[in-house]
């Protein structure tokens, strides 16, 4: 069954967290993607950029909208994803347990509903 893992946090300042500090996310991160992938679980994994540089759009009104930034203004937004193809809920629990962002945010673990995959939705 396939999860998202969506790692919310607060977004820092340029300059608030310490050079050291990010290389050492930075490895946590390399080291929790690898385990993903040599456990054969891993299906994609992105970090997204600050939501300052996020574009809303919408219809909602009848006709487009775009908006500069994300649409809630929230304190914690959305860092990243990844997607991993794991037996069940349990399974995807204990790798969003050992995700480096459950320490200073949080994971929200989501299953999904279907999948694009080789040129079509899945059931």
């Amino acid at each position: 069954m396939r999860y998202c893992l969506l790692l919310h946090n607060l977004e820092p300042t340029a300059g608030e967290v310490p050079e050291e500090t990010i290389a050492a996310a930075q490895q946590a991160f390399q080291a929790y993607a690898r385990d993903l992938e040599v456990a054969g679980v891993l299906r994609s994994a992105d970090v997204l950029q600050p939501s300052t540089a996020s574009t809303t759009v919408t219809l909602r009104a009848g006709s487009l909208q775009v908006q500069d930034g994300p649409f809630a203004d929230t304190k914690e937004a959305l860092a990243g994803v990844f997607v991993i193809d794991v037996e069940d809920l349990d399974a995807a629990l204990a790798w969003a347990e050992r995700c480096p962002g459950a320490q200073y945010g949080t994971v929200e673990v989501r299953p999904t509903a279907t999948a694009f995959l080789n040129g079509q939705w899945t059931k």
